[in-house]
């Protein structure tokens, strides 16, 4: 005896009219995270060298500010009390401090200020390990402030690898011992900080010269590269440089 075949029930087709449901783009929430941390960072930037000179400039001061303010409040405590509180501290050390560098400025341009600067001077000279480092300090910013002889002050150089190049301040050229060949000590300042890097001897043949001033390589380290010119030199003079493909 046969059964009867079985009938499949029909299947649900869409309404004709009725759009699709749209689907959530995938990476919407990477796009947004990425474009608030492209907001962020320059204003993250600015805040680390901001904070890092504020503090430098503060602390300078604080150990002769600090005893003043205290011996203020606790002479009048209802009155003054707010002096202890720490960020008022940390304003007036800032504010002494900024007092201090344009006073002294003010005096260094006159020839009583030079009379106490060379004074100074001669001062640190008798102290060994403070004249080093004076004596370095007063040269490399002499040297910034300069003009250089005979090659650019702003260059590239290979660093850290042949195919990377790196910004550097020349300091002086040398000659190698035997050779004379042309040696350059150059300064390489990190990013965000250029108060601290490196220093590289680098042969003369081996830099890129620019035509950049200190404070064009100044912004372009500090900012991470954001703030830079349309073209760069890659290739040291006379180097073969490598054809665009296309």
């Amino acid at each position: 005896m046969s059964t009867p075949p079985q009938r499949t029930p029909p299947q649900s087709t869409p309404s004709q009219g009725v759009p699709p449901q749209s689907t959530p783009p995938r990476h919407g929430f990477k796009k947004t995270l990425l474009t608030g941390l492209l907001t962020l960072l320059p204003i993250w930037l600015t805040w680390v060298v901001v904070k890092f000179v504020f503090v430098l400039l503060s602390d300078t001061s604080r150990p002769l500010v600090q005893p003043l303010l205290h011996n203020a409040a606790l002479a009048d405590p209802r009155t003054l009390g707010w002096l202890e509180d720490p960020w008022v501290q940390t304003a007036i050390a800032l504010v002494a401090t900024l007092l201090v560098i344009l006073l002294s400025g003010m005096m260094a341009r006159r020839m009583f200020g030079q009379r106490m600067l060379r004074w100074f001077e001669a001062l640190i000279g008798r102290i060994p390990f403070a004249s080093t480092i004076y004596g370095s300090a007063r040269q490399l910013l002499d040297i910034l402030q300069t003009k250089p002889d005979g090659t650019q002050r702003v260059v590239l150089i290979d660093f850290p690898h042949s195919q990377m190049k790196s910004v550097g301040f020349v300091t002086r050229v040398i000659r190698e011992q035997g050779t004379g060949r042309e040696l350059a000590a150059v300064y390489v300042p990190t990013t965000p900080n250029p108060t601290s890097g490196y220093l590289e001897i680098v042969p003369v043949e081996k830099i890129t010269p620019t035509d950049w001033t200190v404070d064009q390589a100044m912004s372009f380290i500090i900012s991470g590269g954001a703030v830079s010119p349309d073209t760069i030199p890659f290739s040291p003079p006379g180097a073969a440089t490598p054809t665009p493909h296309g």
